[in-house]
């Protein structure tokens, strides 16, 4: 028997309206349902179900593309002698720190498919634009023990800060764009650009031509969940690990419990000084320093690391 003819000969009558009324033909027929025939009733009279969607109507997750496009380097520096008054590093037109000590050098890929705009300007500013902005000569002010250290704040070349770049950078659109921030802060050696922890003035950062360049590399060695989808992850360490974790290493100026609540009063009352106050919180004891950076040639790239 057709399936498809037996259910078009089923039918209502309009005097009847609660009693099913089968064909004559089918009277005889014992009724024997399985669920092997339900489904195929079901399946001929076309019910709507979540199943029945096309394949297009539905949107895969984008995964991230982590293939790395650039590669840059940075060496890092403690300078022994950066608060003495005859220092020079800093300084409008750059002279290397006297009595350097190598730390070594890190070697960062970049992510350029998936923030390209976040990759061409940490890398022009490794580089250097044509008006003296670059990371080179630069402080790592901040070091959190067992989670990051950041670079790149914005200031005055003569305390170690990063020269603004008006005008010579693109204006990174991608910092509202949740594409950007779908990689994590899962491990050590992950770089990101400062959004949430970002210490860059105020003054500063209300200037309209403003271009943030601060970033931060994670030292593990837990995960820092506290910074995912709010800073833009756009490289990973591929060299010079021992050197990231010799930086976390250094000590740092801690305040006391006294000094935090006093603090946290002052700003509860609107005092400003009260953030001013906060920006020596975590500074490194030792003046460690981006003694040199810039991009590095790879002829033929490697494969890409892990998703960090």
């Amino acid at each position: 028997m057709d399936c498809s003819a037996a259910s078009t000969t089923l039918h209502f009558h309009h005097h009847t309206p609660k009693r099913l009324q089968i064909s004559p033909k089918f009277q005889n027929l014992k009724t024997h349902i399985t669920r092997r025939s339900l489904i195929i009733l079901t399946s001929t009279l076309s019910l709507p179900t979540p199943l029945s969607l096309s394949s297009s109507e539905v949107t895969p997750t984008r995964q991230p593309d982590v293939t790395i496009t650039d590669r840059v380097y940075i060496d890092l520096s403690i300078c022994p002698n950066y608060f003495r008054p005859d220092r020079t590093l800093g300084d409008d037109e750059y002279t290397a720190c006297e009595e350097t000590e190598p730390l070594g050098r890190v070697v960062i890929g970049l992510y350029g498919k998936q923030v390209p705009l976040t990759v061409s300007n940490f890398k022009q500013m490794c580089i250097g634009t044509s008006t003296g902005s670059s990371y080179k000569g630069t402080l790592v002010h901040k070091i959190f023990p067992g989670e990051y250290f950041i670079a790149g704040k914005q200031g005055r070349r003569d305390k170690g800060e990063v020269k603004p770049p008006y005008d010579e950078l693109a204006r990174n659109t991608e910092t509202v764009e949740s594409r950007a921030f779908l990689l994590q802060h899962s491990r050590p050696g992950v770089v990101s650009l400062c959004l949430s922890e970002n210490d860059d003035e105020d003054e500063i950062k209300l200037d309209p031509e403003y271009r943030n360049v601060e970033f931060l590399i994670t030292t593990g060695p837990a995960p820092t969940p506290q910074l995912d989808g709010r800073n833009i992850v756009f490289g990973t360490v591929l060299e010079g690990l021992d050197v990231v974790t010799t930086i976390a290493a250094i000590p740092t100026y801690k305040p006391s419990d006294r000094i935090r609540q006093f603090n946290d009063l002052a700003e509860f009352f609107g005092d400003e000084r009260a953030q001013s106050a906060r920006n020596i919180w975590n500074r490194p004891l030792k003046t460690v320093y981006i003694s040199d950076c810039g991009e590095l040639k790879v002829a033929k790239p490697l494969l890409s690391p892990s998703l960090p």
